[in-house]
């Protein structure tokens, strides 16, 4: 997927508008603001140090949990969207458990501004002080082959997340987000993963490593036909509502039924392009299905890019919408409307539909979760 940078409050947005709806502008990303300060004692994320049990992801008491969240877009494109209020929203009002940060490699990304891990840095910070668990993610896309030279630095960047941060509980590493192309999972995939797994092994030893799998992250069930020896290792897979369905299901199911745990690490509302829908029935059928098996899932994405898929209004909507409110605003990315609670939150009117339709399921499951905990 691309993006672009150009924000809502803009002198030149209007005149900018026509062109970026053709090609997306090529600029250096911003480099993220100072770092958090964190507390000596931040808040427990809710299921304390997460474990792989059998095929389920489980909390420190050893029940079965599922996560729900958010990733954000390709940092380097929006990248603002590393905000305290941003992550206070997503916690307080959403009820989210985890985030994702999209760190790109390919595509203006990481490989060629090395500085974007500072909103890694930041993100993993926000997280913390919000108690979420934060997924780290190295966003193989293109090139599709995780051992391309342009992932020469995954050693070095895995090995540094998790010197700096593997102490806390709230981590989880996503080694390769979508590899894709003619890749073979022992020959290609599977080493690439086991060198990435000993290299957090040596600086944390417990905390969760998502492993993907071939042809986008859709040959799950190929992973877990032969899987790398270790512990706490899922597999994940990532559905769009408007392009995958129960051939897809199947494929998860097979992975579980060998025993695998997996995890749904991105899907999207849309078209596997980001666009095309909202197919809402669709995605109904896949959250009953993790819901079922109680597997974790993020929601991609929480931007304001002139997608389905984004959760956030676009400047393609506010124009047709006439909102002059939300034009005058440098970003949406910063929610401002301030929530009952004090905190501020996204407010309906500035919600796509489907950030809306993601923000009701989360908020139900949580509400729901609450309920039967209190029995």
């Amino acid at each position: 997927m691309t993006g672009s940078v150009l924000r809502f409050g803009s002198p030149f947005f209007v005149a900018s508008f026509v062109s970026t709806l053709v090609a997306c502008t090529s600029v250096a990303p911003r480099v993220a603001a100072p770092g958090v300060v964190m507390s000596a004692t931040p808040p427990a994320p809710k299921y304390g140090r997460l474990a792989v049990i059998g095929t389920h992801l489980c909390g420190s008491d050893g029940q079965p949990v599922q996560l729900r969240g958010m990733s954000t877009m390709g940092l380097q494109w929006h990248g603002e969207i590393v905000n305290a209020k941003a992550f206070a929203a997503l916690a307080k009002d959403w009820k989210a458990d985890v985030v994702r940060l999209a760190l790109y490699v390919g595509e203006g990304g990481y490989a060629t501004h090395p500085e974007l891990k500072q909103f890694v840095w930041k993100g993993i910070e926000l997280a913390i002080a919000n108690g979420l668990y934060v997924i780290v993610d190295w966003h193989v896309l293109t090139p599709g082959n995780p051992n391309a030279p342009e992932y020469a630095g995954a050693p070095a960047f895995f090995d540094e997340v998790s010197r700096k941060y593997g102490k806390y509980p709230n981590l989880l590493y996503e080694i390769m987000n979508e590899p894709n192309g003619a890749l073979d999972w022992a020959a290609d995939l599977k080493p690439y993963a086991q060198k990435m797994v000993a290299t957090i092994r040596a600086n944390d030893p417990q905390g969760i490593i998502l492993i993907g799998s071939g042809t986008w992250s859709q040959d799950v069930h190929l992973a877990a036909a032969d899987p790398l020896l270790g512990r706490n290792l899922m597999y994940t897979f990532h559905f769009y509502a408007g392009s995958h369905g129960e051939a897809l299901r199947s494929k998860v199911q097979a992975a579980i039924d060998r025993g695998a745990a997996v995890f749904c690490s991105e899907w999207g509302t849309s078209e596997a392009s980001g666009d095309g829908g909202p197919y809402l029935r669709a995605a109904l059928e896949w959250l009953a299905f993790l819901d079922r098996h109680t597997i974790s899932w993020v929601n991609w994405s929480l931007c304001d890019k002139s997608e389905t898929s984004a959760a956030l209004k676009s400047l393609a909507v506010a124009l047709k919408e006439g909102r002059t409110d939300l034009l005058e605003r440098e970003s949406l990315l910063v929610p401002e409307t301030r929530g009952p609670e004090g905190h501020a939150l996204w407010g309906p009117d500035e919600l796509s539909s489907s950030g809306a339709f993601v923000r009701a399921q989360m908020r139900a499951r949580a509400e729901a979760a609450a309920a039967a905990a209190k029995k």
